[in-house]
Order: C-alpha cells, then sequence, then structure tokens
C-alpha cells in the first residue's frame, strides 16, 4: 500500500539518473576538447562514444497525450478508495478478528517499500520495444484485475474448496482474500511508479508541463477517490451485476465484487487507451543508458536498495527533523485510514459485522463521509500555496493543520459517547435487538469530521514532499533519493501502526478509538515539532517545489 500508495508525485530523476546525465556532460565536454584518436575509436566498436551517448533532447509531448497517461491515476485511485473504505470491513465477515484485521495491511507499506524502488530501478533500464514504462504499466493493471477476482470471489472460493458456511470464520477464503490482497498491493505499486515515470518522460523536463502533469494526476485522483467511495457507498449497486449475491456472498461481498468490476473495468479501459494512444521510445537509445547505469559504480544485486540507505548518512539536520514529523504524522494518520469506516459501522452505528444491517449502514454512511473528505481534499491541493502565503510559511501550515488533525481524531471519542448515549433499539422478528440509525446530529458530526479531516491531508499529501525537495536541492543532494528516504519515513510508520493498533485496541477492551488516540497525540506532537524545529525555505524555493505532491499507497 502506496499505503500511501497510497501518491501523486511526478518523481524527479533518480540518483542514477542523475550521474547517467552529468557523466554524459562531463564526456561530451572532454571530447569537443580533445579529437578522437584512433585507438578511442576502436574502442568505440564495442562501446558506444560519447558522442554517440548524447542524443538530442527530447521535445515535450502535447499535452492531450499527458491528460491521458494521467488518467490513469482514476482507475487506479478507484480502486485504493475501494481498499480503504470496503475491506477492513469485509476481513471481519470473512472471520478475521479486529484484533488482527490491520496485519492483513502490512502489505502495502511492505510492497511500496520494496516493489517501487525495483520496479523503478528496472523499469528505467527496460530495453523493451514497447518502450521503458509500459510493459510495466500492461502487467501492473493485468494484475491489479486478477487480484481483484481472487478478492471479489474468495468467499465463493472458499466455500467451493471446504469453507462451511454455519461457522463464523472462513480459513479457505480468508488465505485466497490475503493473497489477492497482497497481489493487488504488489501489482498497484507496479502500476503506478513507471505511470509517474511516464509522465515525467513525457514531460521532458518542461518545468511548465510538469507542473500541468502533476495538476492533471492530481485531478484524476480525486476524480477515482470520489467515485470509488461513490460506489462504496451505494448499498444497491449489487441489482446491476445480479449474479454477484450467492449462497456464500451476502448483500455486502455481493456490493464488494459489484464495486471491484467496475473498478476493472474503469482501470483496464483507461490503461487501454493511453497505452495505445502514447508511444515511448525503444530499445535503442536505452541500452546506452543500461551501459551508463553500469558505469556509475552501482553494482551488485540490487543497487537501488544500497544507494537509499547509504543516503541517510549523508542527510543533513533539516531532513531529520522532516522524517520525524513525517513519521509522527502519518502514525497519527495510519489508524484512521484504515479503520474509518469500521468505526462508523461499530461505533457510530453500534452495528456487529454480520449481524443485522446496522454495521453495513455505517459503513456506507462511512464511505460518503470519504466522499466528502475526497472533495474538501481536491478544493484544498489547489490552494496550498494560498494557504501556506496566508499562514506565513508551509512549515507554519503544516503544524497548524497537523493541530486541526489531532482535534479531530480526539472528536472521534465525543462523537463515540453522543452516539452510544442516544443509541436505540428496535427489536427484529428472530428476538435479536437492532441498533437504529443514530440521531441525525450525531451523523452529521461525523460526517462533518470526515470532511474536515480532508484540509490536513490535503497538507500531507503534498507539503512533506515539497520540503525534501527543497532540503536536498540545498544540501546538494539527489532529490530522487531523498524523497526515497521520505517514503521510509511513511511506510516503517505504517508497519508499526498495522502490527500494533489491533492489540493496544484490544488492551483497552477493542474498538478503534485507542488507536486513534495515540494518534491525536502523535499529531499534536508532529504540529509542534513542525512549528519549533522545521527550519523555513526561501519563499522562491517553497513556491517551486508546491508542485510536488504525493497520496496514500
Amino acid at each position: 500500500m502506496q499505503l500511501l500508495s497510497p501518491s501523486s508525485i511526478i518523481k524527479p530523476p533518480t540518483l542514477s539518473q542523475t550521474t547517467q546525465h552529468k557523466t554524459k556532460q562531463h564526456t561530451l565536454s572532454s571530447s569537443n576538447m580533445e579529437p578522437l584518436s584512433a585507438t578511442k575509436h576502436h574502442n568505440n566498436l564495442a562501446k558506444p562514444s560519447s558522442l554517440h551517448m548524447e542524443a538530442p533532447p527530447p521535445e515535450p509531448s502535447p499535452l492531450r497525450k499527458i491528460m491521458v497517461v494521467a488518467s490513469m491515476a482514476a482507475g487506479v485511485q478507484f480502486g485504493w478508495a475501494l481498499q480503504l473504505s470496503l475491506l477492513t470491513p469485509y476481513v471481519q465477515l470473512l472471520g478475521i478478528p479486529h484484533t488482527w484485521a490491520a496485519f492483513i495491511w502490512l502489505c502495502g507499506p511492505i510492497s511500496g517499500m520494496v516493489v517501487q524502488p525495483i520496479v523503478g530501478y528496472h523499469s528505467d533500464r527496460c530495453t523493451s520495444r514497447f518502450g521503458r514504462r509500459r510493459p510495466f504499466i500492461a502487467s501492473g493493471a493485468l494484475a491489479v484485475a486478477f487480484a481483484v477476482f481472487l478478492i471479489g470471489y474468495a468467499a465463493d472460493l472458499g466455500h467451493m474448496f471446504g469453507d462451511s458456511l454455519a461457522k463464523k470464520t472462513r480459513p479457505r477464503a480468508i488465505a485466497i482474500f490475503v493473497v489477492g490482497f497482497w497481489i493487488l498491493d504488489v501489482a498497484n505499486n507496479m502500476l503506478q511508479g513507471p505511470c509517474r515515470a511516464l509522465l515525467a518522460d513525457l514531460c521532458a523536463g518542461d518545468h511548465r508541463k510538469t507542473r500541468k502533469a502533476n495538476a492533471f494526476f492530481s485531478f484524476f485522483m480525486a476524480v477515482g477517490n470520489v467515485l470509488g467511495y461513490a460506489a462504496g457507498s451505494y448499498s444497491g449497486l449489487h441489482h446491476v451485476f445480479p449474479f454477484t449475491k450467492t449462497k456464500a456472498c451476502d448483500v455486502y461481498c455481493a456490493n464488494l465484487k459489484s464495486c471491484f468490476f467496475l473498478s476493472i473495468a474503469l482501470l483496464l479501459t483507461l490503461t487501454t487507451i493511453a497505452l495505445s494512444y502514447v508511444k515511448e521510445e525503444t530499445a535503442s537509445s536505452e541500452k546506452n543508458s543500461a551501459n551508463v547505469a553500469e558505469e556509475d559504480g552501482s553494482h551488485g544485486g540490487m543497487p537501488c536498495f544500497g544507494q537509499l540507505f547509504g543516503a541517510f548518512r549523508e542527510l543533513k539536520r533539516p531532513m531529520w527533523i522532516l522524517l520525524l514529523v513525517t513519521s509522527l504524522n502519518w502514525i497519527a494518520w495510519f489508524p484512521f485510514l484504515l479503520f474509518d469506516t469500521d468505526w462508523m459501522g461499530h461505533e457510530v452505528y453500534g452495528g456487529t459485522v454480520g449481524e443485522g444491517n446496522a454495521y453495513d449502514r455505517g459503513v456506507r454512511a462511512g464511505a460518503l463521509g470519504l466522499v466528502l473528505n475526497s472533495l474538501i481534499l481536491g478544493a484544498t491541493s489547489l490552494g496550498v500555496d494560498v494557504l501556506a502565503r496566508g499562514v506565513g510559511g508551509v512549515k507554519r501550515l503544516w503544524g497548524i493543520v497537523n493541530f486541526l488533525l489531532a482535534v479531530c481524531l480526539a472528536m472521534t471519542v465525543l462523537i463515540t459517547k453522543m452516539a452510544q448515549h442516544s443509541r436505540q433499539y428496535t427489536l427484529l422478528p428472530s428476538g435479536h435487538k437492532e441498533p437504529l440509525p443514530p440521531p441525525s446530529g450525531v451523523k452529521a458530526g461525523a460526517l462533518a469530521l470526515f470532511s474536515v479531516l480532508g484540509v490536513p491531508l490535503a497538507i500531507t499529501y503534498s507539503i512533506p514532499f515539497a520540503l525534501a525537495s527543497i532540503f536536498s536541492s540545498t544540501s546538494g543532494a539527489g532529490q530522487g533519493l531523498s524523497l526515497g528516504v521520505l517514503n521510509l519515513a511513511i511506510v516503517i510508520p505504517q508497519m508499526v501502526v498495522s502490527v500494533l493498533s489491533g492489540p493496544w485496541d484490544a488492551l483497552f477492551g477493542g474498538g478503534n478509538l485507542p488507536a486513534f488516540v495515540v494518534g491525536a497525540v502523535a499529531a499534536a506532537a508532529s504540529g509542534i515539532l513542525s512549528i519549533i524545529l522545521l527550519p523555513s525555505p526561501s519563499p522562491d524555493l517553497a513556491k517551486a517545489a508546491t508542485a510536488a505532491g504525493g497520496g496514500f499507497h
């Protein structure tokens, strides 16, 4: 998961790419000063000359091609939205206890930390006749479709292989779901990195088009979020695909299947259009890049990881502070991102997984809240630069919204207590009591909380990446490598939260509030450190860097 992510950043060149560029410039200037000898000419039969390596700079692609490639973000983000809103409740329907549900999400940060660097490294050096990025994008899209099939049909396949419907836990369905979920996160990370890299290739270093590409990518991410959360909030979607409801798959499961069918259709349609319309340069020019990569000192099994972890030795104090603030920020965010719809189903609506309709109604209400969250996030993203100027700088803005995040997470306790105090029940024909929906005021408060959280989330998706770009440029470090280090400050806290949040909640009697309270404390701490310790970047660099942005994958 790029979790996180669950990101919308079009990343700058990697360190190896920067080294390649400098190597080309140096060898070209040397060749201009000294004529090629016969010996050098002979050596160049085995190895391309520096003059041959220095190809004319590529021209930026038309804006319509950039927009078509950026549109794939809508298909990717549609699936991420379904993951975040529906899959935590779904794993509990299959019989995984709430305490252990968070462990399923470990695959997101692990795949983000491992898969993205590997895919990025090899896509930079790919010599396929179809291009560097397109094979990875196509493979990722097909893998997403396969993974979604496994997830959607986990209950049916588990029943086919021997799961008993009379038992609460379905071990075979859980195993199939976990395999599909891990494949889905790996495939999403395999798809997103090359998609962003292709956008950067199409911009060809044109800063104006790069900013527009970022804007298009962010816009289509917002579109995918809204569509995905809206689909998850609609309870009658299974009527469009009546075959989805089976003996082993109830209405909630059938709606999940239907949502994923729409996700597959959208992603494959947008990917097919983009890859058919936008062509890449083929192998011959890329082989030279691979030759240069071998000369840049990157040897061994996985050079990208050696560079990444070696970069920690070169970090300056501002970058270390940024990593600390970012880590605390994601400790605050990740419990809510994992369990927001579960909180609505359990605490606000008082439902129990698999019993009655209260829990399902709460989950759908949570998905509606995420639609509102995405709308506010998109609107705020357009005004980050204006907000930063209004409060006196990006670091102060980040600190302020972290305090807002802390207040919102603390308010989940108040909303929960209000819902519990006003809870009313109806008697079912079976004799069981089912909670009625909460009063309109409680529901409005919960939806307002979702909406307000769109503001700090938009800042979280932009300012840390902007500051990483600023600090790396002022210190002379590679921007791509600095952003890779920042990614570790995001995924490692996500892994910690995934491992500890379930047992922590169970320690206090279950529910989601204990993890949310820890998140509120972490958010307040990150706000304090952001304002007090983070250095203030110069206004010009801050303005330039706010074009970058990230996201939860």
